[in-house]
This record gives structure tokens, C-alpha cells and sequence, in this order.
């Protein structure tokens, strides 16, 4: 059997360069065109302000940046609800704990940032203890990746109804709500939507942050659970995948023995019922 290890390695970091170039392909230009438009637009309102100095101006947009990494959005004013009551207290704690981390929020005061480390050690523990017990609870009602590659006929069925009901409850209809609620493009729901569940946590969207929009008290603490459901589900379809992809490479790299003598060969076609290739559990 050929070790099949090094391939993997030599595909991860080719697909990790492929990434990069394509990132690179996408973005950069379209990096220098909102930089170059952001450096225009300060100086048309120095041009229109000129009571202003541009030292003045760049002070006052590292205020607005702090301002921004502090979670107080600048277009915002004394008004608007706290990003720490209880509601979005309890969205910031599930954010922590499954490890999302969106950076448009984190704990500013000392001693928030010294509970935030104690209660993330115990926490991220027990949010996997948590989510692998809510995977076993799914995987009971559903074929294993294994008895999937033994027996395709009926497993194939059940691994269908898994992966639409879970498409459907966790990545097709929470975008359309997200975009009737935060106005966002059904696009931007569903790149929110899946970023959210795999964790990734990019941050540039997050829910319940636009001071423009009335939201219901408990919004971002359903959005929670929803993301605690999802995560579940997702992680479970991201092992099936690691799963198949192993033995995929597993199969595709393993050699038959052609040095079978000619009576163990008669007692193979003898027995015809006993699998030839034996896939590693």
C-alpha cells in the first residue's frame, strides 16, 4: 500500500497557494480602487472644510477606527441600544465559546479581558463536549460513513435526507430571513450563513449591529441557538467529507497483491461471496 501522506500534504499547500493567487486575483485590484477613493474623499473635505488641517482629520479618523474596534459604530449616536446588555451579552458569550470570534466586539475593561480567557478555557471544552454529544444524538438516526461505503442502497437515501433537511433548516431559508431583517442581499445572508457555522468568523457581517434597524429583544439570542444547531450539523458534514476523502485516498492508493499463488486463486473464485478488497475501517 502506498502511504498516501505526502500527497496530502503536497495538496493542502497547493491548495492553499491556489487560494492565495485566486484571493489575490479577486481583491487587490478592487483594494487600490476603495483606497484610492477613501484618500480622494479626505481631501475633498479638506477642500470643503478648510478650517481643518489634514493632522486634524487623521486624528479624528483614528477615533472613528477606535471608536469601531471598541464595537461603538460611528454612524451611530448616545441613543442606541448597548452592545452589552443581555441580549447581545448572551451572543458575544456563544461567539467565544464555539470559537467564531467575529472582532467586532471583545472586552475592553481588564477584567472582562481576564474572565474572557478563564471563561473561554472552560468553555470552548465544554462547547465541544456539548456539540459532540448533539452530533452522536444526529449520527443515531443516521448511516455512518462507513456502512454508507458497505451498503450504498439504502444509506445513500438516508444520507440524502440528511444532507437537504440540514441544507434546507441551516443554509437556504436562514439567509432569507437575515435579509428581511438586517437588509441584506440574499448573498450576503448566505455568505453570513455560512461563515457563521464554519466558524471562519470574518466579522464584516454580523447580525443585530445596525443602529438604523429595531430589533426584537431575543433576535440575537435565537440566532444563537440556531448557531449552536448548525454547528453540529456542519462539523458532522465536515467529518462524513474528511471520512470520504480518506478513504477515497485510501482506495484510490491501495495496491492488490498479484502474488497470490494459483490454489489461493481457485479458493477466491470458490468463495465469491468474500470481498476481494478490504476497505480500512
Amino acid at each position: 500500500q502506498i502511504s498516501w501522506a505526502p500527497l496530502l500534504v503536497l495538496g493542502y499547500l497547493f491548495y492553499l497557494l491556489l487560494g492565495a493567487m485566486v484571493f489575490q486575483l479577486l481583491e487587490k485590484q478592487a483594494e487600490t480602487h476603495f483606497r484610492d477613493q477613501f484618500q480622494l474623499e479626505k481631501l475633498k473635505f479638506l477642500q470643503n472644510y478648510t478650517c481643518l488641517d489634514r493632522q486634524a482629520l487623521e486624528q479624528f479618523v483614528q477615533v472613528l477606527m477606535e471608536a469601531w474596534e471598541k464595537g461603538v459604530n460611528p454612524e451611530g449616536n448616545s441613543t442606541n441600544p448597548s452592545n452589552w446588555d443581555f441580549s447581545n451579552s448572551f451572543f458575544f458569550a456563544g461567539t467565544v465559546v464555539t470559537t467564531i470570534g467575529y472582532g467586532n466586539l471583545s472586552p475592553s475593561t481588564v477584567a472582562g479581558q481576564i474572565f474572557c480567557v478563564f471563561y473561554a478555557l472552560f468553555g470552548v471544552p465544554l462547547n465541544l463536549a456539548f456539540l459532540n454529544q448533539l452530533g452522536k444524538g444526529l449520527n443515531a438516526h443516521l448511516i455512518t460513513l462507513e456502512r454508507w461505503v458497505q451498503k450504498p442502497g439504502r444509506a445513500q437515501v438516508q444520507l440524502a435526507i440528511f444532507l437537504t433537511t440540514g441544507t434546507l433548516l441551516f443554509l437556504v431559508f436562514p439567509p432569507l430571513v437575515f435579509s428581511y431583517v438586517e437588509g441584506w442581499s440574499y448573498g450576503e445572508g448566505f455568505y453570513f450563513t455560512f461563515i457563521t457555522l464554519s466558524t471562519i468568523g470574518f466579522g464584516d457581517y454580523v447580525v443585530g449591529t445596525n443602529p438604523n434597524k429595531h430589533y426584537i429583544p431575543v433576535y440575537r439570542s435565537l440566532t444563537a441557538i440556531w448557531i449552536v444547531f448548525g454547528l453540529a450539523w456542519l462539523a458532522l458534514v465536515f467529518n462524513v467529507g474528511a471520512n470520504l476523502m480518506e478513504k477515497f485516498l485510501q482506495l484510490k492508493w491501495h495496491k492488490p497483491d498479484l502474488s497470490l499463488a494459483e490454489g489461493d486463486t481457485t479458493k477466491l473464485e470458490d468463495e465469491p461471496e468474500q470481498p476481494r478488497i478490504h476497505i480500512p475501517s
